[in-house]
């Protein structure tokens, strides 16, 4: 029974001190643009969705997952500026990163965002992207080039994402 006790713990201490370090993780931008890797997935609707057919629009890749504290607390903040922004050639799509999603589906219910979420179930694109944490947000041009990479989320960080989508929708 203490060994239980102690175990799970543990577990919550280590799960806590990842979400802190996702949650604090300092934000990082590419020397210069560079091409955003192209990639195909499949949504939550059934649709397959391609990140080259985008060109012409600004476009946030919001890397989750369901076990990220701050994922589940920057994702209905993501929806509110995806329906202000998207009449002004701008695009939210959510990239989850777990092998299985039935917990991702269960939290896209329970949070009822409409933008569109694909499922990276092989991590693929993850690797492509270079993940460092939970969450990331890839903010990529008009012209397929990837301007900002922002690391974890703080409350306050969606001032800063509609800085940058202001910014590219202008260029």
């Amino acid at each position: 029974m203490l060994f239980v006790s102690v175990k799970k713990s543990v577990l919550g201490l280590a799960a806590s001190m990842l979400l802190s370090v996702c949650a604090y993780a300092a934000p990082t931008a590419p020397a210069a643009p560079t091409p955003a890797p192209d990639f195909t997935l499949k949504s939550a609707t059934g649709e397959n969705i391609r990140l080259a057919e985008m060109r012409g629009k600004v476009v946030m890749l919001n890397f989750w997952a369901s076990w990220c504290g701050p994922c589940r607390q920057e994702m209905p903040l993501l929806d509110g500026i995806a329906k202000k922004y998207s009449k002004m050639g701008f695009v939210l799509l959510g990239v989850n990163v777990e092998q299985e999603s039935t917990d991702a589906k269960k939290m896209l219910k329970e949070l009822g965002v409409s933008f569109p979420i694909l499922f990276d179930t092989d991590n693929k694109l993850s690797v492509m992207y270079k993940l460092e944490g939970m969450p990331t947000s890839v903010m990529i041009d008009k012209k397929g080039k990837i301007r900002y990479i922002d690391n974890g989320y703080r409350p306050g960080d969606e001032n800063k994402y509609r800085d940058q989508i202001q910014e590219l929708i202008r260029e």
